[in-house]
């Protein structure tokens, strides 16, 4: 009971709509994660028919598709549904996933099964839309922009937009403070409507910054030639 009210908890500090904890009860991505528990205990002890059979219950029930083989940390949270999750994913503690995500994998061209889905670490938040394909690691505490398709490794605290993904505002190994919600490197007056705008503008400041410690940098050199001069 402590462990399902802690977990409660989490959902609330990152989802500030629900009332209580009964009606987080109610969200789809709580009971998915929760039969997917059960169809997990079945796969590992080899009842594959057992685990299927749940799983598609699962999906039928909540419209998120985890299979019973993908491995779950503590406090996985899937706000709305339609989420699909393949089954050599890996997913840390505390990580964020919003509607309409793929942990999709590469399928061999040999049928031999092997590390096929990403995996990702703690405290990552993926938006909504996006599509994170094959075994590849997302870092602790990255971000995964709204649509954004990634194909590669994310570094830690990391935030990644596009198509391909890349990063921006934030370089790797940076952690960000606080909750971003559906991952976007975005300013709380963000206006999804001008998204563009928005990524372009913090583009911009990255490269200004960039640019203000590269001149910086250079500074004393500059001094140095002009004292042999």
């Amino acid at each position: 009971m402590e462990r399902l009210v802690a977990y409660l908890d989490s959902i609330k500090a990152r989802d500030p709509a629900p009332r209580s904890r009964l009606e987080i009860l109610t969200y789809p991505g709580v009971w998915a994660l929760a039969w997917h528990r059960v169809a997990h205990r079945l796969y590992k002890a080899e009842l594959y028919f057992l685990a299927r059979l749940v799983n598609h219950f699962s999906r039928a029930w909540t419209a998120i598709d985890i299979h019973p083989g993908a491995t779950i940390g503590r406090n996985f949270f899937i706000d709305h549904g339609f989420v699909v999750i393949g089954e050599t994913a890996q997913i840390g503690d505390n990580v964020t996933i919003y509607q309409c995500v793929t942990l999709g994998g590469t399928s061999p061209d040999n049928g031999v099964a092997g590390k096929r889905h990403p995996t990702i670490l703690d405290g990552a938040i993926i938006g909504s839309g996006a599509q994170v394909l094959g075994p590849i690691t997302v870092g602790a505490g990255s971000r995964i922009g709204a649509n954004a398709v990634v194909t590669r490794d994310v570094p830690e605290g990391a935030v990644m937009v596009g198509i391909p993904a890349r990063a921006t505002m934030v370089e790797g190994g940076q952690k960000q403070p606080g909750f971003l919600a559906y991952g976007t490197p975005c300013s709380e007056m963000f206006d999804p409507q001008t998204q563009k705008v928005e990524l372009l503008r913090c583009e911009l400041e990255t490269m200004r910054k960039r640019l203000d410690a590269l001149i910086a940098e250079h500074e004393p050199k500059r001094e140095d030639l002009r004292g042999r001069a």
